[in-house]
Formats: C-alpha cells, structure tokens, sequence
C-alpha cells in the first residue's frame, strides 16, 4: 500500500538514504497519483540528492494538486534559490509564508533570496560561490561546488530526440514527436529552467527538463505543436551567445551579441557536438514528411484545405477567408471576383438544415 511505501520512505530520509526514499516514494506516487504530499516528499529528496529541476517539477505538481500545502511552497522555492533564480524562489517562499505564518524557515528563506537578488542587481558577474540554504537543518550550509559527486549512472535513449539553435534574442528548441495530441503536452517556463512533458495514454512519459545556459523571460516564452514535432521559442533575457543549451559550471565570459550587425542574410548559429551537419537536408526532410504524412478523413481535407491557402495569392485567400466566415463553414471559395462583391449564403449537406444559433 502507499502509505506502507511512505512510512518506509520517511525512515529511509531519517537513516540519509535519499535515494532509497525517491524510490519509494515514486512507487507510492503510482498507487496514488494525486495526493500531493507524496510530490512535496519526493521533492525534499531530489533537493538532497541536487537533482533540482526534477525537485522543482515535483513541487510544482503538488501545488497544482494542493494549492493550500505550505511544504511543497518551500520545497519550490528552497530548489529555485539553489537554481539561482531568487525572483521565483522568493515568489514560492511568500507564498508559503501566508499559508504557514508561524514556520521561521520561510522567513529565513525570503531574507536569503533578498540579500541575493541585492547581491545580483549589482553586478554582472555570475557568482560562483553562494551559500546555499538547508530545508530541515538550517545549521548544515554547504556550498555548491562542495556537494559530492554522484556516481555514472546508466541513460536510456531518449524516446524523442531534440536540437536548437538560437538568433541573438532568441533560443529555438525543436523536440521531433510526431501526431501528438496538444493536450497531452504540457511545457513550462522558469527564470532559467525549460520544462517539457508529454503523456500520452498508454505510453509511458517522456519528461525533458533542463537548467538552461542563460536565463529567459517566461512571459515572452512560446511554443507550437506541429505535425511532426514541438517548437519551442525562449526569448533571452540578454542578448548573449549560448554555447550550449544547457547551464555549465565551467567559468566562461559570455559573448554579448550585437543585435544591430546581424542581417537577414545571416542563418542562425546551430551548437553541435558534431563536426558539421546539414541543417538545409534536415528541414527539407522534416517539410516533406509533413507533406508525405498519410492521413484520413477531416484531417486529409484540412490538410488539402492549408496547401492550396499556403500556395495561394492575397485575392484566393481573403476569398477562402470570406466564403468560410459568411456561409458558417458550409462554402469555401477561391473565386475573389464571385464572392468578393456579395454575401455568400450557406449552403448546407443533402439532407441537413442550416439554422442560426441561439443563446
């Protein structure tokens, strides 16, 4: 039962076996997907182990499960102050606060993300070296850099592959999945941390989740399901040149791009651990895959719809646009010169009626 794996778990984080109790824990999460306190308790162990994005996520969850429960607030933002990004740390941590006034860790976490948010306003420079706050023991402070090493791990293949490439304001990610419903994909924005997730029924989750290179602004961040894959636009927070997508610890100056000596004739810069690839056979084969896609009733005849609108000029358009809009749906026209001076009437189905909807 999950409440025997819980109670298991919480003697595993007292005997500082973190990793057993993440184990445990992620068992009970799947006798119990929706109570809340196994997520807040799973994050409090991935926060040990410094795995913070997969800490963030779980948090996250537990709020939009529990949005009364104080613990997950501090897990949030106890990560995000370890991520570095103190606005959405101290945003968590207030939160929190509000929910449970009398826990003196709160306040002791926001006084924390004050004094770095100061700190951080007053200089360019990354600051290597930061005291990092402890959930339960605030007397164990310990910096970054002297956290233990965790051993090699086995990874399995990723079940979809990504790439990105970037534009001196802009960062593109392209996660290659195709005929994913748009409801099964959930993709969420950080300071500086990406977060895609995609469930689909019966098929087990693929979750990508990275501390990006450089920091974002989340409002200003979009993204678009297509056909054969998810495409991702992170707008720079600065306008700086990322040598890979994912943060580094390694000390590098960062390359301020100017903005204003890029011309249209530039193609954007594609990072790669590879010599070279090819990035114009790589869209030509994405493009005609689209074009080549098999597919069946509705979807064929939206698809016929979208290529003849794509390859159409101005006059065949607002002819589709019209016809559509005044007939509701039952005409479509490319015939300017015929529809363009008057009404287009419905025309319903052999067999059917047109009626006006009523409120």
């Amino acid at each position: 039962m999950a409440s025997d794996l819980e109670a298991k778990a919480k003697e595993a984080f007292v005997e500082d076996h973190f990793e057993l109790a993440v184990d445990l824990l992620s068992q009970a999460i799947n006798l119990e997907p929706n109570k809340a306190e196994l997520y807040a308790d799973r994050a409090q162990g991935n926060i040990k182990l410094n795995n913070l994005t997969e800490a963030v996520a779980d948090a996250n969850k537990a709020i939009e499960l529990n949005p009364s429960l104080p613990k997950a607030y501090l897990r949030k933002g106890t990560a995000c102050l370890k991520l570095e990004e103190y606005q959405t740390a101290k945003a968590a941590l207030e939160i929190g606060a509000s929910l449970s006034p009398d826990n003196p860790r709160f306040v002791n976490l926001i006084k924390e993300c004050d004094k770095l948010i100061a700190e951080e306003s007053y200089t360019t420079i990354p600051i290597q070296e930061k005291t990092i706050a402890q959930d339960d023991n605030p007397k164990d402070v310990q910096r970054q850099d002297d956290l233990p090493e965790k051993p090699p791990v086995a990874v399995n293949k990723p079940k979809y592959r990504h790439e990105f490439y970037q534009k001196p304001d802009q960062v593109v990610v392209t996660i290659f999945a195709k005929k994913i419903p748009k409801e099964s994909i959930t993709v969420e924005f950080g300071e500086q941390i990406l977060s895609v997730s995609i469930n689909v029924p019966g098929e087990d989750a693929y979750v990508f989740q990275t501390r990006l290179f450089g920091k974002i602004v989340p409002s200003n961040c979009r993204y678009e399901v297509l056909s054969t894959k998810i495409e991702i636009r992170l707008e720079k927070a600065e306008p700086i040149h990322w040598s890979s997508l994912e943060f580094t610890k390694n000390v590098v100056v960062p390359q301020r791009v100017n903005a204003s000596s890029v011309t249209a004739s530039h193609r954007p810069s594609y990072p790669s651990s590879k010599q070279t690839r090819d990035w114009d056979k790589i869209e030509a084969q994405v493009k005609k895959e689209e074009k080549d896609e098999k597919l069946d009733g509705d979807a064929a005849l939206n698809k016929f719809f979208r290529e003849i609108y794509q390859d159409a000029d101005e006059d065949t358009r607002r002819a589709m646009k019209k016809s559509f809009v005044e007939s509701n749906g039952t005409v479509l026209s490319t015939n300017w010169k015929e529809v363009g001076s008057k009404k287009v009437e419905g025309s319903p189905p052999d067999g059917m009626e047109l009626k006006k909807w009523e409120y």
